[in-house]
């Protein structure tokens, strides 16, 4: 069994507002790369319309410079950049009110990514499962859903890595079965959302334990959070940006709690982008680089209550390049 990197979730919130991970950070840092880039004006966030299919289209503001020159010809034929999602994972991304424009911080990032390349963004749900397999294909251009960026993954895709994040546990308010690790979870029914690393990290865990975990995948996070909700689950395994919110907002935080500071299996996010575009996969770096430069993506991480999860550097395909070099 691969060995699981753990952190403290007190670990994240230094005075810097920070990712600090324990064991990885060295590894990570020494891998990823800075791209250098021009200057390039990125204007703020524009509205956005909702069709009834459930995608969310955001008009662009021209942008005239060696990006949007650099876009691929089908691309900027069409004047639009299609991203599909999951939308049911708030604050990553979910459905607004109206229940069909997607918003959250991957939403607002993507849209910004548009801008700077001056075209539009389009953001349409899919399931989460089908996430690589329509980027593959082509139905769309990027995957952008909170999606770990691991070495399995990166056979069907390439990843422009962006944020960290690794997997809380979350329990019902007053944690009535005193669960305080992932040790506490055999022998008991446990929800996770299906195709998640979640679940792989659930499999994985099976072999410690005496009493086997009864996994109960189902195919979204609002899914699988009934389960706990209405009791037929003792825990669900979630990442820990929707950890925090689930805990913390004041819609939900009176049902669920954390179980335990500790984070498990930190790893970077990546947009996914089909394996034989990497000029594609370069641009959105070089977008995303550009907007870490400008200011543009921590105003987004503040604005979404995100910010331990930043990164300092962009990198491309990090879960493959840490394996490579030892890291767990």
């Amino acid at each position: 069994m691969t060995m699981m990197t753990r952190f403290d979730v007190r670990a994240l919130r230094g005075r810097t507002g920070r990712v600090r991970p324990v064991r990885l950070a060295a590894r990570i840092a020494a891998l990823l790369l800075v791209s250098a880039l021009g200057m390039l004006t990125v204007t703020s966030c524009g509205a956005g319309s909702a069709d009834p299919a459930g995608t969310s289209t955001v008009a662009a503001v021209p942008s005239k410079g060696s990006l949007h020159d650099r876009l691929p010809a089908e691309v900027r034929d069409r004047g639009s950049l299609r991203v599909v999602t999951d939308a049911s994972y708030p604050p990553m991304e979910s459905f607004a009110a109206d229940g069909r424009t997607i918003v959250g911080f991957d939403a607002d990032l993507a849209t910004a990514i548009g801008k700077v390349l001056g075209v539009e963004t389009t953001l349409s749900s899919a399931g989460f499962t089908d996430l690589a397999d329509i980027v593959a294909r082509g139905g769309a251009d990027l995957v952008m859903s909170a999606m770990t960026d691991t070495v399995q993954r990166e056979k069907k895709l390439d990843f422009v890595n962006y944020f960290t994040a690794g997997t809380a546990i979350v329990v019902q308010r007053g944690n009535p079965l005193a669960i305080s690790n992932i040790g506490d979870l055999c022998g008991r029914a446990v929800a996770a959302e299906t195709g998640t690393t979640q679940e792989d990290l659930l499999a994985r865990w099976q072999a410690t334990c005496a009493d086997p975990i009864d996994i109960q995948s189902r195919p979204t996070n609002d899914d699988a959070l009934v389960l706990l909700r209405t009791g037929r689950a003792a825990a669900i395994l979630i990442d820990l940006p929707p950890a925090e919110l689930l805990t913390s907002d004041p819609a939900t935080r009176a049902q669920y709690e954390l179980a335990t500071t500790t984070q498990y299996d930190p790893g970077f996010y990546g947009i996914g982008v089909a394996k034989d575009r990497a000029p594609l996969r370069d641009l959105v770096r070089d977008a995303v680089a550009q907007l870490m430069s400008d200011g543009t993506y921590r105003t987004l991480l503040d604005k979404w209550d995100v910010g331990p999860g930043a990164v300092d550097t962009v990198s491309i395909n990090a879960a493959a390049s840490i394996s490579a070099a030892g890291g767990s």
